[in-house]
This record gives structure tokens, C-alpha cells and sequence, in this order.
């Protein structure tokens, strides 16, 4: 994984990126980035951080506004559940610090790349409800591969 260069502005910076992975949830058979930023000072009230998100099955980016409260001891972003990611291709994430009025007080970028492809995850979640109870549709599959199962569109690599 990679960490792009960060832009600030005049007043300085705001956060770091501190950790940046691809989630992938076998249970619930679903990928996810996660990015995480640590405060570098003192944060106020009606701070937003807001996360575009590449969207690995093509289309516009999936975007993710986080709230940031003042006495947070870090911001995790993540993504809606994610189809397409490919091993070893490069995701942009863009994240946008803005205040109370929508000013951009820091700009950050950043790479994530996946070690897996998303082919490793079932075709339903093995599991379902709020107990992790077995998933019915899953009956004499406990692989979660269905052998009709519809696989996503995806771009070609």
C-alpha cells in the first residue's frame, strides 16, 4: 500500500492517514474499504470529513460523510459494501476536512490496494440476523458457492 501525497491548507494539517485496508467479511460476504485518520489537533464542532471512495465495478465514486467529533480519538471511514475489487489493483480514496460551512480546511489522498481478490468471498452471506443464525438460502452449500448464482458486471482489468 502506497500513501499519496497530502495537500493542506494555510493553516496546516488537520489528520493523517493512520491505517487503510480492504475489509473483506466472509460471514456476511462483504468487501469493504476502511480508512483511518488520527487527529493532529484539536478539533471543533461541525467538522466533517467526507470520503470519495473509487468504485471498483466502474461509475461514479461512493462517497461517505463522517461527522467529526471534537473529543474523537479518530475518524473511521468506511465504504458501502464494494463489488469488483481485483488483487493487487491500485483504489484512490480523496478525502475532503471541511467546517461547518463546507470550507476545505484539508485535502488528503490515498491508495488502497487489495492482497485478494474478491472471488474469495461466498456468494451470500453464511449467515443472517442479528443471532448469526445460518443463512436458508445456503441449505447443502456451507461453502456459500451457489452453483447458479449471479456474479456482478465488472470492468475488464
Amino acid at each position: 500500500m502506497t500513501l499519496g501525497a497530502c495537500r493542506q491548507s494555510e493553516e496546516g494539517q488537520y489528520f493523517e492517514v493512520s491505517g487503510r485496508l480492504f475489509e473483506f467479511n466472509y460471514r456476511l460476504a462483504r468487501a469493504t474499504y476502511v480508512v483511518t485518520l488520527n487527529p493532529l489537533r484539536p478539533m471543533e464542532n461541525g467538522q466533517v470529513a467526507v470520503a470519495s471512495f473509487e468504485n471498483p465495478a466502474g461509475g461514479a465514486p461512493l462517497v461517505v460523510k463522517q461527522p467529526v467529533w471534537p473529543k474523537m480519538r479518530h475518524i473511521t471511514l468506511t465504504s458501502p459494501a464494494l463489488t469488483c475489487v481485483v488483487k493487487d489493483k491500485p483504489y484512490d480514496v480523496a478525502i475532503r476536512i471541511e467546517d461547518l460551512n463546507g470550507k476545505l480546511l484539508q485535502a488528503l489522498q490515498t491508495t488502497l490496494i487489495s492482497s485478494e481478490d474478491q472471488s474469495v468471498l461466498p456468494d451470500r452471506p453464511l449467515v443472517t440476523g442479528p443471532v448469526y443464525e445460518l443463512n436458508p438460502e445456503l441449505a447443502g452449500h456451507p461453502d456459500g458457492r451457489l452453483p447458479d448464482a449471479q456474479k456482478p458486471v465488472c470492468p475488464k482489468a
